[in-house]
């Protein structure tokens, strides 16, 4: 196994065990965008809340899920505060056969997030009988663990490259359209003929998005529902619940209990 120190690098491709579990505490990090030429990686946070970008999309991982990361997958892990950062690396000769599909993110129950942790701490050894055997509970829980939709498809175009890297850094949030324009330089209509083309989305729909993403990163790392209403322009703490609501079904407080 190994302890990571911050700002410590390492190389997955280049270690020739079929498993390795790596953990470590960490704050302010950012990967760069990567990718693993021989390994499929679980990504998991038991505490904390992580960024994931991929060449089109972005995703969030707060301790109740985890992400399925294939062999040759382009990603960059950003997180802003501490997290306890688990990750397991398996050569894709081996996970083939038990994860056929592209990158997932999926929810973790009590029991997968106890093997992660104890495979996040195993010697980079041959495996005993007794982890063969977790191993055989990994595989089967994981095949059954339920797979989270929040993603958000990220805009490619080249007039939205710099601020939607503040985005991805949490520098700043999605401005109004009118005021994006302005930053921009592009007319309203051109900035959501844009995004509809390459998010699916209106700008409109789009920023409501990325701001439930964020406001579920900062309610994780703790802050209140004044704090998180405040950070991303409510009006109100009452506005807030009521958009958190309309696309959850839950308060703030009700689906953090709930994934606890």
């Amino acid at each position: 196994m190994a302890v990571l120190k911050q700002h410590e690098d390492f190389d997955a491709d280049s270690i020739h065990e079929q498993i390795i579990g790596i953990a470590s505490d960490m704050v302010m990090h950012d990967s760069g965008f990567h990718l693993h030429t021989t390994k499929a990686q679980l990504l998991y946070a038991p505490s904390g809340c992580m960024t994931v970008t991929t060449s089109d999309r972005q995703l969030i991982l707060p301790p109740f899920r985890m992400l399925w990361i294939p062999a040759n997958e382009l990603h960059r892990v950003n997180f802003r505060n501490i997290v306890a950062y688990r990750s397991i690396y398996f050569d894709d000769s081996y996970s083939g056969k038990y994860m056929k599909s592209g990158l997932k993110v999926l929810h973790v129950n009590p029991l997968l997030k106890e093997i992660i942790e104890r495979i996040c701490f195993w010697e980079w050894s041959d495996l005993g009988q007794d982890q063969t055997n977790l191993l055989k509970v990994f595989w089967d829980e994981l095949s059954k663990a339920p797979e989270e939709k929040l993603e958000l498809k990220m805009p490619g175009n080249r007039r939205f490259m710099k601020i939607s890297e503040e985005w991805t850094l949490r520098k700043s949030i999605p401005p109004m359209l009118k005021d994006l324009a302005e930053r921009t330089g592009a007319v309203e209509k051109t900035i959501s003929r844009i995004f509809k083309k390459e998010t699916g989305l209106s700008y409109q729909e789009w920023r409501q998005q990325w701001r439930l993403q964020r406001s579920i990163e900062l309610l994780v790392e703790g802050n209140s529902i004044g704090e998180v209403s405040h950070i991303l322009d409510f009006s109100s703490d009452s506005a807030f619940i009521e958009f958190f609501k309309k696309y959850t079904g839950s308060t703030p407080l009700q689906y953090l209990m709930r994934h606890e």
